[in-house]
């Protein structure tokens, strides 16, 4: 290990530009892959040039890390001079460097927590299924034998699903199939042999029976069916938004009771919804996957209904064949704007605004216009102030990112939404009235003017806190009430937010927040020598 270490220094050293100072290079390796990134100091005006990234060595690292300490993966650190001195720091990734537009080390306190989903708490559809197995069936047929007059042809099917099969696939997955659904596996069982499909459902690949019920026992994942985890740094803010119509799909990334039946097979899938939300049916279809983890996109009532609009496609002959493949073509929709990034407010404020971003803004944006957005989850200020966070209380704003001239965060006392507060102030803030926001579980403070950290302590149900280093030692040294406070008892993951943090200086922050943080390993040496 040691020879791997002084091999990637001398890469650093010899890339290195005339007048540095000082290199580093921060990596995480393993799991079959590494991820790099680092610089020189000083930073040419407008210019940053990288350090090696020497995948194959790195990895060579982790697997010995792995080895001999058992982690996996591995967070690494190098640090070189002009003088020749290099020194090398690794950690289990408990402790990580952070990027792509975020400072500082992340640590995280209890691997195995997760954000709740805010579509778990959203009532249910009292309503009954719109979905007809026998209409479903008979469409079916006569979608099948319209495409064979287009093609020529009949398309071949797989044989039918016995009875036994969708009773063992229902006992898997631990719910019965809508009717309209299991009347389709009664007369094929999906549309393909293999890897050959016919691609019936709006160009997705339609799935046999075995694949929609063991689709979710393949996962990794602790919840099957929810969204996949992409770590604190990416899901500690993020929001999950309302599907049009409001109030259909439950606002989850994923869930066990989205049966997933259908794939264009580039990570998202049909499904069929059997837990809607209160003004959705049941067996509903929805879009989910790979491109919605930020919230499903609702299709159609029913797979019935479904079928009957792409009869009504064949008949306005909106299709294209290529080959042996039709494609439908669907009409251009006109959807409400629900995203707006600008450099202001928008002119008219669209009531199905659910996310607004303010961007570069001289002087003080008035968001009392944003009112009008009733159903707005996420707002940001980037590089914008505002004098008044009071038009945000009547919002349901979950993720908000804000400027503020002063420190009033009074308006926030209370909300009922607020779930992630990114804040910067021009003076000192009184957290006192965060205390009452009974869903508030992240807080990045670290460039906000604190009046008393010490206020944190209280806060029962925050997951996730970013401060810089002055601010984690008031608060853990109790240096701003003159009492020894500590984090707040949920904390499950922190980041310490300033850009020349060591990972030495971080694994002692996070061994005061409770991690264990002992045995790193530590090599180094000189390159003149």
């Amino acid at each position: 290990m040691e020879q791997t270490v002084r091999a990637i220094a001398e890469a650093i050293a010899a890339g290195a530009p005339d007048g540095w100072t000082h290199a580093e290079l921060h990596a995480r390796a393993g799991r079959g892959g590494s991820s790099t990134t680092g610089g020189y100091l000083p930073r040419a005006a407008g210019f940053h040039r990288g350090v090696t990234a020497p995948h194959q060595q790195l990895m060579q690292l982790a697997q010995a890390l792995g080895r001999d300490r058992g982690w996996e993966p591995v967070s690494m650190e190098f640090r070189c001079l002009p003088s020749g001195e290099y020194r090398f720091t690794a950690f289990h990734d408990a402790v990580t460097r952070v990027s792509g537009g975020m400072n500082g080390f992340q640590a995280v306190l209890d691997a195995g927590a997760r954000l709740p989903q805010p579509g778990l708490d959203q009532p249910a559809s009292t309503a009954a299924p719109a979905g007809d197995p026998g209409l479903a069936a008979a469409r079916f047929r006569a979608y099948l034998e319209r495409r064979a007059a287009i093609l020529g042809h009949p398309e071949e099917l797989p044989p039918p699903a016995t009875a036994a099969d969708i009773a063992e696939a229902e006992a898997r997955l631990g719910c019965r199939l809508p009717a309209d659904l299991r009347a389709l596996y009664e007369i094929a069982d999906g549309d393909g042999d293999g890897y050959e499909h016919r691609y019936l459902f709006e160009g997705c690949a339609w799935l046999p029976l075995e694949s929609l019920a063991a689709q979710d026992e393949d996962e990794d994942d602790d919840e099957p069916g929810l969204r996949p985890w992409h770590g604190w740094d990416l899901e500690w803010d993020a929001v999950v938004f309302d599907a049009t119509p409001g109030e259909t799909v439950r606002r989850c990334g994923g869930h066990p009771g989205w049966l997933r039946f259908a794939t264009p097979e580039d990570g998202n899938y049909l499904a069929v919804d059997t837990v809607p939300a209160r003004d959705g049916r049941p067996g509903q279809v929805i879009w989910t996957g790979r491109d919605h983890d930020e919230g499903p996109g609702y299709v159609a009532d029913s797979l019935t209904s479904l079928l009957g609009h792409y009869l009504d496609l064949l008949d306005q002959g909106a299709y294209e064949v290529r080959g042996d493949v039709i494609s439908l073509r669907e009409p251009a929709r006109q959807h409400a704007p629900q995203l707006y990034i600008g450099g202001g407010v928008p002119e008219e404020v669209a009531p199905s605004l659910q996310a607004v971003h303010i961007n570069n803004v001289p002087g003080s944006v008035d968001l009392a216009p944003l009112t009008a957005a009733r159903g707005l989850r996420r707002l940001h200020l980037n590089r914008a102030v505002t004098a008044d966070l009071a038009p945000v209380r009547g919002l349901p704003v979950e993720s908000l990112r804000a400027g503020l001239t002063g420190g009033d965060l009074t308006p926030l006392a209370g909300h009922p939404h607020l779930a992630s507060l990114d804040l910067a102030t021009t003076g000192p803030a009184d957290l006192t009235p965060l205390r009452t926001a009974p869903r508030l579980r992240g807080l990045d403070l670290s460039a906000a003017d604190i009046a008393d950290v010490s206020v944190l302590t209280g806060l029962a149900g925050l997951r996730y806190l970013a401060l810089n280093r002055r601010q984690w030692s008031a608060l853990l040294d109790g240096t701003a009430a003159g009492t020894g406070t500590g984090a707040p008892p949920a904390l499950a993951a922190a980041r310490l937010t300033d850009t020349d943090a060591t990972l030495d200086e971080a694994l002692a922050w996070a061994a005061r927040l409770g991690l264990d943080a002992a045995g790193p390993f530590r090599t180094g040496g000189s390159l003149r020598a």
